[in-house]
């Protein structure tokens, strides 16, 4: 995916928004990098905001379900998912993002999308904000999700 195009993320007022952040643990170096930048995203918006981890990129639905069926007003899904030798990339990578369209549609409740699907390391290093990389989809997805937060709350009215 290109950042080619990409709007500008503005700070956005996520005052009195609860957002659960759900990550998996793989590949922790960028993962965390991804947590970081989509926590402080966050708060700097003034969302209260909960890291929640979970063993790998295929349980983030189900946390995030959990999260949203507690009360969270959206949720950052973070995950770094690396293509192998087998079709394993292919069920995890569709099962995960059908699972989080699905629990979108269901909840009607946002979810920032950043779970990263790569043929290899370097190309989640370059998606992950850690120094020399091209783009942050750690930021991206906070924003997405707070701005869908936002949009949600006010077509409610």
């Amino acid at each position: 995916m290109s950042s080619e195009g990409s709007p500008d993320l503005k700070q956005i007022d996520g005052s009195g928004l609860a957002i659960a952040i759900v990550a998996g643990t793989w590949h922790a170096e960028i993962t965390e990098n991804l947590i970081t930048s989509a926590l402080n995203f966050c708060e700097s918006s003034g969302a209260r905001a909960e890291v929640i981890r979970v063993p790998g990129s295929f349980e983030v639905p189900l946390a995030a379900s959990a999260a949203l069926n507690a009360g969270f007003d959206a949720v950052v899904a973070l995950g770094v998912i690396i293509k192998g030798d087998t079709p394993h990339f292919d069920f995890v990578s569709s099962g995960v993002t059908q699972g989080l369209m699905d629990l979108m549609q269901t909840t009607q409740k946002p979810i920032g999308f950043g779970i990263l699907t790569c043929d290899n390391l370097e190309q989640a290093k370059l998606r992950s904000g850690l120094p020399g990389s091209t783009s942050n989809k750690g930021i991206e997805a906070a924003s997405a999700a707070l701005q869908m937060a936002i949009l949600v709350k006010e077509i409610s009215l």
